[in-house]
């Protein structure tokens, strides 16, 4: 039976202004804003949505529709994020809130930032193992290192050879990701993942890894190697053989270096001012389960001052300030931008940037260390926003953009494909 004309009026009307409602982009970004990490997701769909190069966003860009982002978002595959390193690695499905795994690279499968396949293959064979996961049901997000280690430090970043061997490690990475059936693979380097995770397209990486450290601007995504990438020779392996040369002075008996490390990570900071620091007392307790307590002073924050003061572990070479402040310059001399403030945000990144204290310090010591009053107004010191799992956050945000993956990935067909090409 037929509706009566007038019931058939007011349902017309009643579907006008449901339709009118549904289309309303304010009440799609009232659904999204009521997500947990909507922070995040703003920045992501309005600063990553369109893939590497980034694009710039302007002040008349087109308004975003967020019914559509929202739509989209809740299609996205889910995917493997893995963040490795020469030290450690994390890895995790992109839906979870944190990684699900780590593991210790260097003891278990030797330095994995060189491009050796069958290293490489183990490497994500046993990823893929102790996630239980087929390696072709899902694209895969992987960090890449800014360098490998056993190129020249001083030259490794912007030369022929240092560019070719980046090429490499990456291709390397592709083969084996390819030859597993991975159906998609997007490749950032770890210091852009790290600067996404704080919600940033541009400024200046400190990234302390385990064997050296990086100082890295980035300019809408892009790693600015022409401007100059600096290196201090030491890491947070070097942090963890001071602490415990000092235990070991002090006659502190422990068991391992992951002895060592733990208590690194739960008594150690960096002080504000030294040389006060020295005369207060600082004692601080910890016990570890099969080991009893351990008692600890002055190095609890004598450890972190080697970042600024590396002559206290016997070692020449830049403190963090200075190495930072160098990149700043040479930033502020390039000249790249019109406001000359895109490096002034300086993120941290990697666990021992986790130590309480480091972001104010180091922002205190460039406010004293940088050579104009025009570069240092501004600077601004962000601890790593996601801990020790920055850099695995900021592929997390990616794998769950509105676009993922077609706009960051590639796959195996285009990469065989421009493989053809390049040989």
């Amino acid at each position: 039976m037929l509706v009566e004309p007038r019931d058939a009026l007011k349902l017309s009307l009643a579907c006008k202004a449901l339709k009118r409602l549904v289309d309303c982009n304010r009440i799609w970004l009232f659904y999204l804003q009521c997500l947990q990490e909507w922070d995040s997701i703003f920045f992501a769909e309005t600063s990553l949505r369109d893939g590497y190069p980034l694009r710039m966003i302007s002040s008349e860009s087109e308004e975003l529709s967020f019914m559509r982002v929202y739509g989209q978002r809740a299609q996205v595959p889910d995917s493997i994020i893995i963040d490795g390193g020469s030290g450690y690695c994390k890895f995790g499905r992109s839906k979870n809130d944190s990684p699900s795994g780590r593991s210790a690279t260097f003891l278990e499968f030797g330095n994995i930032e060189s491009p050796i396949y069958a290293r490489l293959q183990q490497f994500f064979v046993t990823i893929f193992n102790r996630m239980q996961v087929k390696p072709s049901m899902q694209p895969i997000v992987v960090s890449l290192p800014l360098c490998h280690l056993m190129v020249h430090l001083l030259s490794f970043f912007y030369t022929e050879s240092a560019k070719a061997s980046r090429r490499l490690l990456k291709t390397a990475i592709l083969n084996v990701l390819f030859d597993m059936n991975v159906p998609a693979v997007c490749a950032v380097n770890q210091a852009s993942l790290s600067l996404y995770a704080a919600r940033q397209t541009s400024g200046i990486v400190v990234n302390i890894g385990f064997q050296v450290i990086t100082i890295v601007p980035i300019l809408n995504g892009k790693v600015m190697r022409q401007v100059g990438v600096e290196v201090i020779g030491f890491g947070a392996f070097k942090l963890t053989g001071f602490l415990k040369e000092k235990m070991q002075e002090n006659n502190t008996t422990f068991q391992s270096l992951y002895t060592v490390r733990t208590l690194k990570e739960n008594l150690y900071y960096v002080a504000l001012d030294y040389e006060a620091e020295l005369s207060r007392d600082t004692k601080a307790s910890m016990e570890i389960m099969g080991e009893g307590w351990f008692t600890l002073s002055n190095e609890r924050f004598q450890t972190g001052e080697i970042l600024f003061q590396p002559r206290l572990a016997g070692m020449r070479a830049m403190g963090l300030q200075q190495a930072v402040a160098l990149c700043m310059d040479h930033c502020d001399a390039a000249e790249l931008t019109g406001d000359g403030s895109w490096f002034k945000t300086v993120v941290l990144a990697g666990g021992s940037a986790c130590l309480p204290g480091l972001a104010e310090r180091l922002e205190k010591e460039l406010q004293n260390y940088l050579p104009s009053s025009s570069i240092c107004n501004g600077v601004k010191v962000i601890p790593p926003p996601c801990g020790v799992d920055t850099a695995w956050h900021g592929g997390k945000l990616i794998s769950n953009l509105s676009t993922f993956p077609g706009s960051w990935c590639i796959t195996r067909k285009q990469f065989r494909r421009k493989s053809r090409l390049m040989w």
